[in-house]
């Protein structure tokens, strides 16, 4: 795994920088603008680009040196860094241009995301899938810990122009990284597949996950899990800041909770492996997920949220690592390109749509319903308050409430809860993949 962890390292260093950014940016603009669509478009306009390239970037990262794609990714980045470094610099920063290179670093960055996930089963012992998952989430929510709090400290101290510099140099890390050590390339004998037409290769993916009945149900309550999760996280920082008062420290100690979550979690998942049957670890940690948003929603200062986040994120790593095991040990690694691109369509749809309906139903619906004397502050007043921020929270405890029914709900149905045993690995005898393969068909 020498090579898998030098490039971690390098991602590590570069995900702070960015998660500094991001930090600083919805602080930027919320001081700016003091809506939650305002944030929840952030999200969409980099989702977006992603959903539209994604169908072609599984085919890019399947025939492409993966390697080069992955570099490819923290130069865009890096260069977008700089165009918004120079726009602030010169006092033209707007919120737009905030959304076209979100646009910009969403597209090259799911490229770069496809090509790091396919690289992994060449990189990483089959027995260490679990594992190498579990130090990926350790990346991010590590990051989520130390972002916060050092752009917390220097938002006010060096502004966004030293954030934004300090981001340029983790770019540079992170593409240095990847320079020097050897991502090997998959052996792709499907020679034949030089000859088709670009629809068929895009459409690969769609044929293969939907001829598989186990495959297509996991992507569906993952999918289902996301639009959910993606309508409360839309609203998860206009809600702090709105019910903080704009308190920066405040959403701070949150994000460093959610990250000390994760990381604890993902060390956890490293440590031990993850259970047997992964689906288990799947499904039980959205439900452990939707019950810690409902207590979180259901908070109104810091006592109650930064335990119900550090709750909550605990379960995402067991979650993004059984799920991952699944798919990489099912699919052959020479089409893990174009499976994963569908898979990513599928959830940066759902995720996609939740982020654009969230804040328009959150500042034109539930937050003036939950106004003082507001349709639904007679419901729902006593349990969630009145007044800024109080109707996020029940939009929030809503999605939460999804989420629960969604990971309860998965072992109704037998074709997703033995999906470890209805497909078999990719790796098993060409007899057993071929009479499955037939069976599925027919």
């Amino acid at each position: 795994m020498r090579t898998f962890l030098i490039v971690w390292l390098g991602q590590l260093v570069s995900t702070i920088g960015s998660y500094m950014t991001a930090f600083a940016m919805t602080l930027w603009a919320w001081e700016l603008t003091g809506q939650a669509t305002t944030l929840a478009l952030l999200a969409f306009f980099t989702q977006l680009p992603s959903l539209l390239i994604t169908p072609f970037a599984g085919v890019i990262v399947d025939r492409w040196n993966r390697k080069l794609l992955m570099m490819l990714g923290d130069t865009v980045a890096g260069m977008s860094t700089i165009a918004i470094l120079l726009l602030y610099r010169t006092d033209h920063l707007q919120i737009w241009h905030l959304y076209l290179t979100g646009a910009v670093n969403g597209a090259f960055g799911q490229i770069q995301e496809l090509s790091y996930s396919a690289s992994i089963s060449m990189m990483v012992p089959k027995q260490h899938y679990t594992r190498a998952s579990g130090m990926i989430s350790i990346l991010h929510y590590g990051s989520t810990i130390i972002a916060p709090a050092l752009a917390g400290v220097l938002y006010y101290a060096i502004g966004l122009m030293g954030i934004l510099s300090i981001d340029m140099i983790t770019f540079l890390i992170a593409i240095s990284t990847v320079l020097f050590v050897h991502i090997p390339q998959p052996m792709n004998g499907e020679e034949h597949q030089s000859q088709e037409l670009i629809w068929r290769e895009i459409v690969f993916g769609f044929r293969y996950i939907f001829s598989r009945p186990s495959l297509l149900a996991l992507l569906l309550s993952a999918s289902l899990f996301e639009f959910s999760h993606h309508v409360g996280g839309a609203l998860y920082s206009p809600m702090i800041l709105a019910r903080s008062g704009n308190d920066a420290q405040v959403f701070g100690s949150i994000a460093v909770a959610a990250g000390i979550g994760g990381v604890v979690g993902a060390m956890l998942i490293s440590i031990w492996g993850g259970p047997k049957r992964r689906i288990h670890g799947f499904l039980l940690s959205m439900v452990g997920a939707g019950l810690s948003k409902i207590v979180f929603a259901l908070g109104r200062m810091p006592l109650i949220w930064v335990p119900a986040q550090f709750c909550s994120s605990l379960n995402f790593p067991l979650m993004g690592s059984s799920s991952d095991a699944i798919w990489l040990s099912k699919i052959r690694p020479e089409v893990q390109g174009r499976v994963f691109a569908t898979r990513s369509v599928m959830l940066l749809a759902t995720s996609a749509i939740a982020s654009l309906i969230a804040g328009p139903l959150a500042d034109y619906i539930f937050e003036p319903a939950m106004m003082p004397g507001g349709s639904l502050a007679r419901i729902f007043g006593g349990i969630f308050g009145t007044g800024s921020g109080a109707g996020m929270a029940l939009l929030y405890a809503i999605s939460s409430i999804c989420l629960l029914i969604v990971g309860l709900g998965g072992y109704a149905f037998r074709v997703l809860r033995d999906v470890e045993i209805i497909v078999p690995d990719y790796d098993a005898a060409p007899l057993a993949i071929r009479t499955a393969s037939q069976t599925t068909n027919n």
